[in-house]
């Protein structure tokens, strides 16, 4: 405290600094004999006036932490003040923790059955099973973004509950799906057993779900080991494959399923997903910038709105236009394509030269002019 006293003398008289020692000394004795120290900070802060603002706020500063870490010493406990002062600053700071953005594909993602779109049959029968919990091995296929993956994790969140992480094993393309993942991963997984019972004591389906995204991208050796792995873990497992292609997939695997087509949604039902995403959240879209989303979409519903999002991050509240899509997409503007007709019927060498510089300079994609090309030729 000495030390403290003669770091705060510094700015002041011989006069000052002698009255100012003394009666630090007397505050300092009657704290120390009533086992209370704030009278000490109560002397300083009632000399205010003749300290420097910067020094004083440091040296009451390091004077309160020396004060509470004596006070913690001796009793064990931390004082009512200093606890006051920590509650209010953890809460806040937990308060302002700003919420982690997310896909709207995520965000949007059917929850239950009865939630996914343009797949009436599909969800009757899935409901069916699902009441008396009695799950075929399925094979989903059809195009992208139709809702094969959305359908078996929301059927999964239906019969699982609270346990739906620890009863799901997804592996997707991003995953090594060789023969050693099946004989090892898969087959592992399968093996275990599942309780009837949830922690709650609800009933609980006594199996486990597979979900082999992509699966059409197996080797024929990992699809032959699977063939195996379902008919011995048929008790405690139960295996979903999807893909793309139908085709792809072995015979004696197909055998063994349950097979479901999903179709490619409509325009009218993608358009009024996207009228509700724009609703909830709160985005301005013109209506012919809203039509040509889902007319590039092609019945893709994840692709629909993952354009659909990045248009709205482009104009960051302003209302979304066709030139926006067509940036987002990378759609060849019809008036482009329409100038590549022309100039290849008027036979003119140099025009055509014109057109092909044109598209290399605004990097189009090749692929796509075709497409485009196709689709209005024909």
């Amino acid at each position: 405290f000495f030390f403290a006293a003669l770091c705060c003398a510094l700015s002041f008289s011989v006069c000052d600094f002698l009255n100012f020692y003394f009666s630090f000394q007397f505050f300092l004795f009657v704290g120390y004999w009533f086992n209370d120290f704030r009278c000490v900070l109560f002397f300083i802060s009632s000399n205010t006036r003749t300290l420097k603002t910067t020094d004083f706020s440091t040296h009451v500063y390091k004077l309160q932490n020396r004060l509470s870490m004596q006070a913690f010493l001796k009793t064990g406990k931390i004082s009512k003040d200093d606890a006051a002062k920590s509650i209010p600053a953890s809460s806040s700071s937990k308060e302002k923790a700003p919420k982690k953005p997310t896909p709207w594909v995520e965000k949007y993602r059917p929850r239950t059955v009865d939630d996914v779109v343009e797949q009436k049959e599909i969800v009757s029968v899935l409901k069916q099973c699902m009441a008396g919990a009695d799950l075929p091995h399925l094979l989903f296929y059809g195009p992208p973004g139709t809702g094969k993956t959305s359908t078996i994790i929301a059927a999964a969140r239906q019969l699982f509950g609270d346990m739906f992480r620890e009863r799901i094993l997804e592996l997707n393309a991003s995953d090594d799906r060789g023969i050693q993942i099946i004989r090892d991963k898969v087959k592992h997984f399968a093996q275990l057993t599942a309780s009837n019972v949830r922690p709650d004591g609800k009933p609980c389906p006594p199996f486990k779900i597979v979900i082999l995204d992509e699966a059409d991208s197996m080797t024929h050796a990992a699809q032959a080991a699977l063939r195996r792995t379902i008919e011995k873990e048929t008790k405690t497992t139960r295996f979903c494959l999807i893909c793309n292609y139908f085709s792809c997939i072995i015979p004696p695997l197909t055998s063994r399923c349950s097979k479901f087509r999903f179709k490619p949604l409509g325009e009218g039902m993608v358009r009024t997903r996207l009228e509700m995403i724009c609703k909830e959240e709160n985005v301005q879209c013109e209506p012919e910038a809203l039509k040509l989303i889902v007319e590039t979409s092609g019945g893709d519903l994840r692709r629909a709105i993952t354009t659909f999002q990045s248009c709205a991050r482009l104009k960051a509240g302003q209302p979304i236009t066709n030139q926006d899509v067509l940036e987002v997409t990378g759609i060849v503007p019809d008036e482009f394509i329409n100038e590549i007709i022309e100039s290849c019927k008027s036979n003119n060498y140099k025009e055509i030269e014109n057109c092909v510089e044109k598209v290399m300079l605004e990097a189009y994609s090749a692929s796509q002019i075709l497409e485009q090309l196709h689709d209005e030729v024909i």
